[in-house]
């Protein structure tokens, strides 16, 4: 297999296994064979489990110690890992799967440019506008109509998109990202079990999970989110970070058509202007960037 034809692999594996997600959420959750928090804590940990399983064949090739993998992450990063977790699975309870990935990932970008506003970043005319566009994008999708999302799920998604954003960026730091996706995954093992405590004492007893809704919880952990993630890492290095983000905007349009296939939901003009507005404003900014780098 060539270089180029195993990175376009990659890449599309890595970008199902992101719409997948989406798709096995929301199948788990609609149709009540787990409840969000049950579902996260499967998901958490087998994610965990399988990227430790990874990252230590990596330190076995490379003959590192496995307190290495624990090195690279950081509990803020964890805690945020576990915030995205949790709001998007309780999201899910109300959004369908295509406009529950349509706000998550606008929210992803969104809070990537303002961060990078908030480094020090001056943004041209053009990301302004780009901007522009993608806020009034999600303004319209929950404007009171009859195929609006619920209010609850939309804020609930846009804190998981901004958690996993302000994630996203700390990874940036990391030289080894696969050790610190381990580490943090691990990390939120504890901080998953006192929120399960509390949420246990503030609701009424939660019903028995279904078998089939653990096993959608531990395909979305082990399989789309662990292997995922690690396919995506390897597909990274080769890839410019404008095209890296590019990419992730079509994971909205293959989760919409999951839902259509695997969910029996709809396409609606709403979602598909809302759609258009919100991750063309995105795709304006990364152009407008990448043309301002170059002139640099």
């Amino acid at each position: 297999m060539t270089s180029l034809l195993r990175l376009c692999v990659y890449v599309i594996l890595a970008l199902l296994a992101f719409a997948a997600n989406s798709v096995l959420c929301r199948l788990a959750l609609n149709n009540g064979l787990v409840d969000p928090a049950q579902f996260t804590t499967w998901r958490l940990f087998s994610g965990a489990v399988t990227l430790v399983l990874l990252s230590a064949l990596q330190c076995l090739k490379h003959r590192s110690g496995l307190k290495t993998i624990w090195l690279e992450g950081s509990w803020l990063s964890a805690f945020a890992l576990f915030i995205y977790a949790l709001g998007f699975s309780y999201a899910y309870v109300t959004l369908e799967t295509g406009i529950g990935a349509l706000i998550l990932f606008g929210a992803v970008q969104l809070t990537l440019i303002l961060l990078a506003v908030w480094a020090g970043q001056k943004l041209v005319w053009l990301e302004w506008l780009g901007l522009a566009i993608a806020f009034a994008g999600f303004v319209y999708l929950v404007l009171p109509t009859l195929s609006s999302p619920s209010l609850l799920g939309f804020v609930l998604m846009t804190f998981a998109g901004v958690a996993w954003g302000v994630y996203t960026w700390r990874g940036k730091i990391s030289a080894k990202p696969l050790f610190a996706t381990t580490s943090n995954f691990v990390r939120t093992i504890p901080i998953l079990l006192v929120a399960l405590v509390a949420i246990h004492f503030n609701t009424a007893q939660a019903a028995s999970p279904q078998l089939d809704g653990i096993m959608l919880a531990i395909a979305s952990g082990a399989i789309m989110s662990g292997i995922g993630y690690a396919i995506w890492y390897a597909a990274l290095p080769y890839l410019s970070a404008s095209m890296a983000a590019v990419l992730q905007l079509l994971v909205p349009i293959i989760a919409t058509l999951g839902g259509v296939i695997f969910a029996n939901e709809s396409i609606t003009l709403h979602l598909v202007i809302a759609t258009l507005s919100v991750l063309g404003g995105v795709l304006l900014v990364i152009i407008a960037r990448k043309r301002t780098s170059k002139n640099a």
